[in-house]
């Protein structure tokens, strides 16, 4: 669906994700699912919470992954 948010799990890239790099990818489905690029200012809010809360659940699905062969798993 989303073919600009790059996998942020190793071994896809060497380290872990940082938050700027969670940040995008949760802005780019928020674009994506919205249809917005850059939302009106009455939308603004609501568009910058599901940005926020995308973060965050990717966040904990990231420290919650288990990666068979990795040395050690995100911290």
């Amino acid at each position: 669906m989303c073919r600009n948010i790059k996998t942020l799990r190793p071994p896809a890239i060497p380290e872990e994700a940082t938050e700027d790099e969670i940040r995008a990818a949760a802005l780019q489905y928020v674009r994506k699912v919205s249809g917005f690029r850059a939302p009106a200012a009455h939308n603004q809010e609501v568009f910058d919470r599901a940005v926020t809360e995308i973060a965050e659940a990717t966040a904990r699905l990231l420290d919650g992954l288990e990666i068979r062969g990795a040395a050690s798993a995100r911290v």
